[in-house]
């Protein structure tokens, strides 16, 4: 049984006395435990799509379905609840608390599910080992390369344990070493923890990573082919 499921999703924005169609009857199906790669020009519903599955926006119309949850039929307090336990956010730009150490950074992510202060911190010590940044929990964001402040981005999404991640341009700000080192690593938890990734990225060299990359154009989602596994 599919984990997300998206049926007939619409999407449109209203400026000026003129509709923009973003999003139109787009469909989805994603396995518990599968990436996948969401491709296609800029301006063509990438993140506004992240933000429909992570709840953080409402669609026009249509349906969104998560592990069972019907969250086109949720208030705002049962998306909070959602949010907070079951989806894992990644951002391009890291979304770090530059006053806060790396292992508080985690931390933060979690107090509202954790309230117990030792349980927090090993919770949060076990994350960053993960991406293996344990022997830099106490360093500051600014004292982090790139590549470093992303894994910590990632220790905090998972450290929640959710049933999917949510990755807007996971390395849009990294090198193409780093950015493989990156994918390389969600690979490699994907398959530990049995997570469902959405990777949204315009770089088709991340393709290789992804069990599935789906186009989005015009409003939908078509499969792509020619990209392999690892």
């Amino acid at each position: 049984m599919a984990l997300v499921q998206v049926r007939n999703l619409n999407k449109f924005y209203e400026s000026g006395g003129e509709l923009t169609k973003v999003l139109r009857g787009l469909e989805l199906n994603a396995r518990k435990g599968e990436m996948i790669m969401i491709m296609g020009p800029s301006g063509c519903g990438k993140t506004t799509l992240l933000n429909l599955l992570g709840g953080i926006d409402t669609p026009s119309s249509g349906t969104i379905t998560v592990d069972g949850n019907v969250l086109t039929q949720m208030d705002n307090v049962a998306l909070n609840r959602f949010r907070r336990e079951s989806v894992g956010f990644i951002f391009q730009f890291y979304n770090l608390i530059p006053t806060l150490t790396a292992a508080e950074n985690v931390e933060l992510g979690l107090e509202a599910l954790i309230k117990n202060k030792k349980e927090l911190r090993s919770r949060a010590l076990k994350y960053l080992k993960m991406v293996g940044m344990e022997d830099k929990q106490s360093r500051f964001p600014q004292e982090l390369s790139g590549g470093e402040q992303q894994r910590v981005a990632i220790a905090r999404a998972l450290a929640k344990e959710p049933k999917m991640v949510l990755a807007d341009e996971p390395t849009g700000n990294l090198d193409e070493e780093r950015g493989d080192r990156v994918m390389t690593m969600m690979k490699r938890l994907q398959h530990e923890l049995g997570i469902t990734f959405f990777i949204v990225s315009h770089n088709p060299r991340l393709q290789k990573f992804a069990d599935r990359t789906l186009t989005l154009r015009q409003g939908k989602l078509t499969e792509s082919s020619g990209h392999g596994k690892r």
